[in-house]
Parts: C-alpha cells; structure tokens; sequence
C-alpha cells in the first residue's frame, strides 16, 4: 500500500478558545493513538488533511510531528455540521509487528455476461475494510465481473486475496446486475421466440 507523508505540528490540550484560533489559522486538530503509546495531540493543515479525507484512496500515513515521525492509519473525522469544515481528526498508530486493518478501495474488472445481456451494474461498495501485514496490504482489491449474470450478486463473502482477510462483513453487497426494462422485453421476446 502507498505511503503517504504528512506534516503536523505537536499541540497542547487547550481551551475552546485556543482550538478556534487553530480553526481560524485554517487548521484541524488531532489525535495519534494506538495500544501501549500515550496519545499524541498534533494540528495539521486543512489543506494537508485534505490528501487524505478527499481522495477514494487509502494510505499507510507517516506523519511527522516535531522530529518523530508516526506510522498510521486514517482513523475517523469530524466535520462541522453546515460549513463541511474539518473540526477534528483522528489516526490510529499502526504496529508494524501485527495486522493492520484498513478500508481499501473496490475496483471492478471485467465485462458482466449480465449487462451484456442488457442489466444494469449497480455497485453498492466502494471499500472493504480488510486485515493484513503492513506488507501485504494492497492499494486496491480488484472484482472481476466477466461470469456476473443477470440478477446476481457478488459479496464479500465469496471474495479471497491472498495474505488478506477481509473484514467487512460477509454478507456486504459489493455489486449486482439487475434486470432492466430491456433486459425483461429480449427475455420475453426469446421465449416466445422459442414456442413458436
């Protein structure tokens, strides 16, 4: 999985009046935690946490706070409510000894016998929250759709990678072709086709 570097800088536990001047100097505080560390306030750019909050990728972050520097995972974000602003952060401190566990995004390959057939794709997620070595993560799970017929779905369940558990619950819809008003009218103009 890609690395990605960013730059923070430590901050002190402060008042309600210290973390609106961090927002009014356009930047989001945050927290490093993980197991067996002490948490690490940091604040970061909103420009910089955009490369992560505004991207459909996922990434094995490095961020430097004063001269250390932290290996994470995204974690969660707060925004604000009507402005979509950036109010808080948080990443999760990854052990490079044990699995790590991240949203990955889903890439579809492939042409489906069922749209071909006339269905429609219809793609329900977009990641799948997978568990892996931090060198085994990959930076997308590809899907391949070739053999997806009409009216069928593929689910996390019926997906392996290797070196990669999923997570996700096996039950998670990834895609499914659905049948179409189009699809329906050939269907039935084949099977009338075939009585007579």
């Amino acid at each position: 999985m890609q690395t990605l570097s960013l730059n923070a800088t430590a901050r002190t536990i402060g008042n309600k009046q210290s973390l609106k001047q961090l927002r009014r100097n356009e930047e989001v505080p945050g927290v490093i935690y993980g197991h067996g560390m002490e948490n690490v306030n940091f604040a970061i750019s909103a420009k910089e946490l955009k490369k992560i909050t505004h991207t459909p990728n996922s990434y094995i972050l490095d961020v430097n706070v004063g001269d250390k520097v932290y290996k994470c995972v995204f974690h969660d974000v707060q925004y604000h409510p009507v402005t979509d602003e950036a109010l808080h952060v948080d990443l999760l401190a990854i052990n490079p000894e044990k699995p790590v566990t991240i949203d990955v995004p889903v890439v579809i390959v492939g042409n489906s016998e069922g749209v071909k057939q006339g269905g429609k794709l219809m793609v329900s997620a977009r990641k799948l929250k997978v568990s892996a070595m931090l060198e085994n993560l990959p930076d997308t799970l590809e899907v391949d759709i070739t053999t997806l017929a009409l009216g069928k779905t593929i689910v996390a369940g019926s997906l392996s990678y290797e070196n990669v558990n999923i997570v996700s619950p096996k039950s998670t819809i990834i895609c499914a072709v659905k049948m179409t008003r189009a699809a329906l009218g050939a269907a039935a103009a084949a099977a009338a086709a075939a009585r007579k």
